[in-house]
């Protein structure tokens, strides 16, 4: 069981009836929020700390998932600390450390990887503090929560959907290369278990070659690149591309471009960004997965909020980690497969706008997509 939640410090009685605090060092942010209800109710509440893996493997963080927090956050009148640990483990550890500290009687972390999100979530829970694991499993880690989508489900629609636009481009026996996620991420796992589930018999069949298979260090887009270029290099007849999100597709993109091959090679992708929708529109990109980041936020915000407020919410299901064998309450948001046919709907959505998405050239194709 949990140990009991904290009371509520001096700081963080200041911070819910208002005070901002002021971001770190090293491109690390942070933000408080004045509460809507009155001082009684602010202070019954204690105060949610967030860490941000980074603002550079995907732009959904800095620009989704923080925006989402924050709103459900003020929404409840609860006070909260976001910070972005930049992809820097040593800071994620300190900027974790400086929370429970500064009041924080909840974590909401996104792990950079399980052993140092273990040793965070570990110290939290000797002092008391329950910790939410947010779109990302700690392995072993013996989280209160955890919050994500269905991340098998994400990798079979990718899977899916490479073979759709394999087919519309009736490819024979082409050639598949593999672009997965960072191999200290437990979500690339269980994307490439979906993904694998669907063109692995397609494979073994002969129906598909499999080509270069690469994970790429920390989802960094510039190694994506390089990786890619030497996979063209060594297996020039590359039919097909599963990349495992929108930047990593965005860096194969690059590379087919400079050898005239954009449009012609199918590549997948995940987070439906702006770039990535842009190169679907483009006709560069076969398709996306879209997570709606709102539902997951809020979701993960819900619980965070009461047990700050001294609760024990109940999850919906529960999934199990595989490396300590037990069940973890959980969340679990359904992600949705998007083509040139259906961009509208992450516009609809209120993910993306009309006019981020829509600029010069890609006007045009909004229209014929049906964005209004």
């Amino acid at each position: 069981m949990r140990k009991g939640i904290l009371s509520l410090t001096a700081t963080a009685a200041a911070l819910a009836l208002g005070l901002t605090a002021c971001g770190g060092e090293s491109g690390q942010t942070s933000a408080s929020t004045s509460s809507s209800a009155s001082a009684s109710e602010a202070a019954k509440a204690g105060k949610v700390g967030v860490i941000l893996p980074d603002s550079k493997s995907s732009a959904r963080w800095e620009t989704a998932d923080r925006k989402y927090l924050e709103e459900a956050f003020k929404a409840a009148g609860v006070a909260y600390d976001i910070q972005n640990a930049q992809n820097d483990k040593t800071a994620f550890q300190t900027i974790a450390d400086q929370m429970v500290t500064n009041g924080a009687t909840v974590l909401m972390i996104v792990n950079l990887d399980s052993g140092s999100g273990k040793a965070v979530i570990d110290k939290a829970k000797s002092q008391g503090v329950p910790v939410i694991d947010y779109d990302r499993l700690t392995l072993g880690g013996g989280a209160a929560y955890y919050v994500s989508f269905d991340n098998t489900k994400v990798g079979t629609l990718q899977g899916e959907g490479l073979s759709k636009c394999l087919t519309d481009k009736k490819a024979d026996k082409p050639i598949v290369a593999y672009l997965n996620g960072s191999p200290t991420d437990n979500n690339a796992t269980l994307f490439k278990q979906g993904y694998d589930g669907v063109l692995k018999p397609k494979f073994d069949s002969g129906e598909y070659v499999k080509g270069p298979d690469q994970d790429v260090p920390e989802w960094d887009n510039t190694q994506a690149g390089t990786i890619f270029e030497q996979m063209l290099t060594q297996e020039p007849k590359i039919a097909g591309v599963l990349a495992a999100n929108d930047g990593l597709g965005n860096a194969a993109i690059t590379v087919l471009k400079k050898n005239n091959l954009n449009g012609k090679v199918p590549v997948t992708g995940q987070d439906a960004t702006v770039q990535g929708l842009q190169n679907i529109l483009a006709g560069d990109q076969c398709m996306t997965v879209y997570k709606a980041v709102k539902k997951e936020a809020d979701a993960a915000a819900k619980l965070a909020v009461a047990l700050a407020k001294g609760e024990k919410p109940a999850a919906s299901g529960s999934v199990k980690d595989p490396e300590s064998g037990q069940d973890v309450p959980a969340e679990l948001m359904e992600p949705q497969a998007i083509y040139f046919d259906n961009v509208k709907d992450v516009v609809t959505d209120g993910y993306v706008t009309k006019e981020e998405l829509c600029t010069g050239d890609f006007a045009e194709k909004c229209t014929e997509a049906g964005i209004q």
